[in-house]
Parts: C-alpha cells; sequence; structure tokens
C-alpha cells in the first residue's frame, strides 16, 4: 500500500509540475503528461516498473474517454456528416494505412504485422491536434474543419480496427526487452484480471474472436437502447446526486468487464454505449460526472506511456528512430497533401490540413498495447512502435509552427473563394451573414426591402440559401465584387465582417468610392470603433453594446425602479455613452494606446464624472407616468 501510494504521488505531482509548463509554452497537455513521464521514469528513476495496479487505473482513463467521445456522436449527427466522414475520413485512414503497411514491409516485416502497423500509425492525435487547433483559432476555418472531420473519422475507426485485429494474430512468441520495462507497460491492460478471463475466448480462431466481438457488441447496444434509461429515471426519483456519478461509473467498470471477459479492448464498449447514449435525455448528467475522472486517468495513461519510453533502445539506434518517424509524417503528409488537392482544400488550409494530422497520435498506443496482448505484433517490434509514436507527437508542435511560417495571402489563397456571379442589385447591400448580419437581413428583407447579401464562407452560404434566403459568393473586400453587387447604386452598406481589419478596410474603399453613402458598421471593441469612425462609417453599432444595456435595464427593474424609470436610465446612458464615443474618438490615436494617451485618459474620466451626475440627477426629477 506505502509503495502504490509513493508511485500514485510521485506521477500526480509529475504531472502538476510539467503539464502546466507546457501549457505555458504552447505544447499542449498530452506533451506534458508524456514530458512528466519520461522525467521520472527514464530520467530520474524515480518509479520503476512495479506500477501495474496505477497503470490499471490509468489505461482506464482511455475507456472513459472513448466513452464520452461517443456520447458526443448522436447517430443523426453522424448521418448528417456521413458524405466528410466516409470519404475525406475514411479515404485518409485507408490510404494511410496501405502506404505506411508497405513502408513496414521494406523494413523486412510480414504482411499481417505491416497491416497492423499501418492501421496504428494511420490515426493522428485528437487530444493535440483539436486543443492547438482551439488555442490558435483555427478551428473555424475550413482547414480546421475538414481536420476534425478526420478526426472523428478516426476515433470511430478505433472501434472496427480493435475488432479486426484478432484476424491478425501470429503466432509469434512475445519478444522480452532485456530491462522487460516496455513489454510489462505493454501488457499491463492484458494482466492477471484478463489472463483470468482468456479462458473465454481462448483456442479460437480469428473469426471466431471476432463472432464473440460481435455478439458483445450487440449486447452492450441492446442494453443501452432498452434498460439504461428506466435506470436512470429510477436514479433521478432518489434526488440524490452522488447516484448519478455512481451509476456513471457502473456502466463504463460493467461494460469493460463484458469486454474483458470476451477477451478485447474495454474501449470498444464503452465506445459504443456512448453512442447509442448520446440521444438520451440524461447525457449531460453522464458527461459532467466523468470528465474530471477521464482527465486524470488519461492524463496518468500519457505519462505511464512516457515512464516506460526504453531511451536505451533509442539512444542506442536514434538515427534510424528518428528517420522513421520522419518518414511516417512524410508518408502521411503526402497522403494528406494529395486528398486535399482532391477535395478542394486551397492555400494556407490545404497546409494546415497536411501539417496537422502528419503525426501519430494516442490511440496509437492503445492499438500497440491491444495488438501485443492479441500476439498480432511481437513486443520488441511494439517497443519501437511506441517509441516512433512518442517522437511523431513530439514534433507536432513543430509543424504547426512551420504552418505559420507559410504567408497568409499566397497565390493560392487569393483564389481560394470562386465568387459567384452576381445577377440582383437592390437599395442595401451586407457585407458579412454571421450572427450579426443574418438579423439585419431578416429584418430588412421582412420589411419588404431588397438587400443583396455577400459572404466569403461557402457553407454559411449554403445554410441560408437551406432556410430560403439569397445569397451570393464572394470576399466582399474585393472591388470587383462590390461594384457588381451595385456599389454604384447602393443607398445604405451595412458592414457587418467578423475580421476586424478587413470591416476598416472595406469603410475606407466604401466611403472613397461613394462619399454620399450611409455605411453601418459592426464594432468588435471601442478601438475597433475609433477605427471605423476615422474610415468614413455613418452608424457604429458595438456587437454587445445595445444586448450589454438591455442587461442593465433589467438589473434597475430588479433593484426597485420601476420600468419607466429603468428605461430613463437605459435612454441616458445610450445617448451620452453615443456622444462620449464621438467625442473620445476625436481624441483617439492610433500610434498611442488609450492607457497612455493624457488626454484621451483626462476626457474619459471628464465625461464618466458626467454621466454619473445626468443619471444622479435624472433619477431625482424622474416622475414615473404610473405613480402620477
Amino acid at each position: 500500500m506505502e509503495s502504490f501510494l509513493y508511485q500514485a504521488s510521485i506521477y500526480l505531482a509529475a504531472a502538476v509540475i510539467a503539464v502546466p509548463i507546457a501549457a505555458r509554452l504552447g505544447l499542449g497537455s498530452v506533451l506534458g503528461y508524456l514530458a512528466a513521464g519520461i522525467l521520472i521514469g527514464p530520467v530520474l528513476s524515480l518509479v520503476g516498473s512495479e506500477t501495474a495496479d496505477l497503470q490499471h487505473f490509468a489505461e482506464f482513463g482511455v475507456v472513459m474517454m472513448l466513452f464520452l467521445i461517443g456520447l458526443e456522436l448522436e447517430p443523426r449527427a453522424l448521418w448528417d456528416m456521413r458524405h466528410k466522414l466516409l470519404g475525406l475520413g475514411g479515404l485518409q485512414i485507408l490510404l494511410s494505412t496501405f502506404a505506411i503497411m508497405g513502408l513496414a514491409m521494406a523494413f523486412d516485416q510480414p504482411w499481417g504485422v505491416s497491416l497492423a502497423i499501418g492501421l496504428t500509425l494511420a490515426l493522428s492525435s485528437t487530444a493535440i491536434v483539436l486543443q492547438t487547433l482551439s488555442e490558435k483559432g483555427l478551428m473555424q476555418t475550413n482547414g480546421g474543419r475538414s481536420v476534425f472531420s478526420v478526426l472523428l473519422t478516426q476515433d470511430i475507426a478505433v472501434i472496427p480496427i480493435l475488432a479486426f485485429l484478432p484476424l491478425l494474430i501470429v503466432t509469434v512468441p512475445a519478444q522480452i526487452a532485456a530491462d522487460g520495462s516496455i513489454t510489462r507497460n505493454l501488457e499491463s491492460g492484458h494482466g492477471d484480471a484478463h489472463g483470468a478471463t482468456m479462458s473465454l475466448v481462448e483456442g479460437l480462431p480469428g473469426w471466431g474472436v471476432t463472432l464473440v466481438t460481435i455478439a458483445a457488441i450487440a449486447a452492450v447496444i441492446l442494453t443501452g437502447v432498452f434498460l439504461t434509461r428506466p435506470v436512470f429515471r429510477f436514479i433521478h426519483a432518489t434526488r440524490l446526486r452522488e447516484m448519478y456519478t455512481a451509476l456513471a461509473l457502473l456502466i463504463v467498470v460493467s461494460i469493460s468487464f463484458l469486454m474483458m471477459l470476451v477477451g478485447m479492448s474495454p474501449a470498444l464498449g464503452a465506445f459504443l454505449a456512448g453512442v447509442v447514449l448520446a440521444s438520451s435525455e440524461f447525457r449531460h448528467e453522464l458527461e459532467s460526472d466523468l470528465e474530471p475522472f477521464k482527465g486524470l486517468l488519461l492524463g496518468l495513461f500519457f505519462i505511464t506511456v512516457g515512464a516506460g519510453i526504453n531511451f536505451s533502445l533509442l539512444f542506442n539506434d536514434w538515427p534510424t528512430l528518428i528517420t522513421m518517424a520522419l518518414l511516417i509524417i512524410l508518408v502521411k503528409g503526402m497522403v494528406l497533401y494529395g486528398l486535399a488537392v482532391t477535395f478542394g482544400i486551397r492555400g494556407r488550409d490545404r497546409w494546415l490540413f497536411t501539417l496537422g494530422l502528419a503525426q501519430a497520435g494516442e490511440f496509437g498506443f492503445v492499438l500497440v498495447a491491444f495488438s501485443v496482448g492479441q500476439r498480432v505484433i511481437p513486443a520488441n517490434v511494439a517497443e519501437t512502435l511506441l517509441l516512433v509514436i512518442a517522437l511523431t507527437m513530439l514534433i507536432t508542435p513543430l509543424l504547426f509552427i512551420i504552418y505559420e511560417m507559410i504567408p497568409s495571402h499566397s497565390s493560392e489563397d487569393a483564389g481560394e473563394v470562386e465568387p459567384d456571379e452576381i445577377d440582383a442589385k437592390g437599395p442595401v447591400i451586407i457585407a458579412g451573414i454571421g450572427r450579426f448580419g443574418q438579423i439585419v437581413n431578416r429584418l430588412v428583407q421582412g420589411t419588404g426591402f431588397k438587400a443583396v447579401v455577400l459572404d466569403h464562407d461557402m457553407e454559411m452560404i449554403a445554410l441560408m440559401r437551406r432556410f430560403g434566403f439569397k445569397g451570393f459568393l464572394g470576399d466582399p473586400t474585393r472591388p470587383d465584387i462590390l461594384k457588381a453587387a451595385g456599389l454604384n447604386e447602393a443607398s445604405v452598406l451595412v458592414v457587418a465582417l467578423d475580421d476586424p481589419e478587413a470591416a476598416v478596410r472595406l469603410v475606407a474603399y466604401a466611403r472613397k468610392t461613394r462619399p454620399d453613402l450611409h455605411i453601418i458598421a459592426r464594432a468588435y471593441d471601442r478601438v475597433h470603433v475609433y477605427k471605423l469612425y476615422k474610415a468614413g462609417a455613418d452608424d457604429i453599432v458595438r456587437e454587445l453594446f445595445d444586448g450589454s444595456l438591455r442587461a442593465g435595464r433589467y438589473v434597475l427593474e430588479n433593484l426597485g425602479l420601476s420600468d419607466y424609470e429603468a428605461a430613463e436610465a437605459e435612454r441616458v446612458f445610450y445617448q451620452h455613452d453615443r456622444d462620449a464615443v464621438r467625442q473620445l474618438a476625436e481624441l483617439w490615436d492610433p500610434d498611442i494606446p488609450p492607457s497612455q494617451n493624457k488626454a484621451y485618459i483626462a476626457r474619459a474620466k471628464l465625461l464618466e464624472k458626467e454621466l454619473e451626475i445626468s443619471l444622479s440627477a435624472r433619477a431625482e426629477k424622474t416622475e414615473d407616468p404610473k405613480r402620477a
């Protein structure tokens, strides 16, 4: 017990120290966990190989991750994405698998082992890539959405891959490393408990194991459909919050035990159970209950992987291993680039798609451990695979740095959007049809006026058309697009672009071209207001100002002011703030930060004092008509 607590303390302390540092450096939490494992294992030797119990807990984090991923994948949503999943994602897995399989056969591996290696290394790192895309604000780009589709396909593909691998069983003895560390790591998930239950499938041929797996999957699906909802409702009636957590853990643990009984990975059933329960009314309860357990245990899993890396093997043959890692990135990159060209991904999005998915991923660790337990891959080959996977993941931040070095306005980007032929004109042009622009468009057209809508986002225009609104695909900042949309004849231009700098450029161009045009612009914040004011916008609307003002009025009403008094305070604030912004815009200097502009600060303080006096005086003089 003391040894277990000591080992657990070391693992947790390493995570608490290394992961925040890695996150601050922009390397991601997964690499932080791996680095923590490397530090306490091969470097400092603070943990030994006697950590089987902790590794059992750690590998359970992967099971929970797959269960939670399944909860996010409602069957109807999967069906709606079927073309991108089967097309882009499916081809990536298929082509990468066979390309890497050929590479493995060139290293004198049998075809069965080579195919297993190809399936393992074809998958990319969901944890690293999604976190990096989110941190860098790339998720909503065309390349980011394509990357997400492929990662989603890969997550789903783990399940059939786990079912298929037993068909590749080869009769080779497990080859143990000199120190045995990696072999024990790989087989820890198939240790005593697994060995005790292997009798249920022991002696079955590969196709027999697959049939047993299919039967277990069917049992999980039927249980999820017909049993879990009544049980959840029964637990809900008790009104005991801790029972939700207990039930959530029971579902994952029992499914894991069922899969171990038939000699399969617990992740197989956990993922399917998550998909079955994705449409349940208790889905969010399950997510909130299991998320803390998943995060901690998954982190421990990555630490155990890092702690078990055989650095003596790496140092003894580092040129070969680094070459193999670079070859994997190169081969996957070539496949990804070809798919990007085929599916029309252009410019920097093409490079984001290629470089973002070129590494191997964390599911590779799971598949390697599973393959060794099933005697599909020899243990010495698995040791090399673990090192190659870890190296490609460690190289991933460098790939994103290379992506950021690619010019943002390359020739390919200039032709990225093929604009529509604009065959309509009207008194209003709306540039940008996101959350802001669509409200303006609905109000204008609902009142009976025609508006020409422009946006460079193909998916947004397609969504508009699906709901019966006409819009044209094209970059609103391009002069030829604006001219075709009727800039010379329009009465009003609404600038509702998400890119603040593009909005300023558009306002400046429109004002120069049409001095008489009325320009209404959406602003991100006060500084953006000043830029738009200098560029020549007539009416500037801060995107959160009106909503915040209305919320403030509700606050006043709930503090005891009458509806009339709160509305008057809102009106006074609105008029004063608009006047204040105009005055401050005259003092704003783009070369001096507002916090260092003395004249700006002095006027802002004076205006704020005037606002307080005005509101106080109004509160004293206001007579509510309802009271009179």
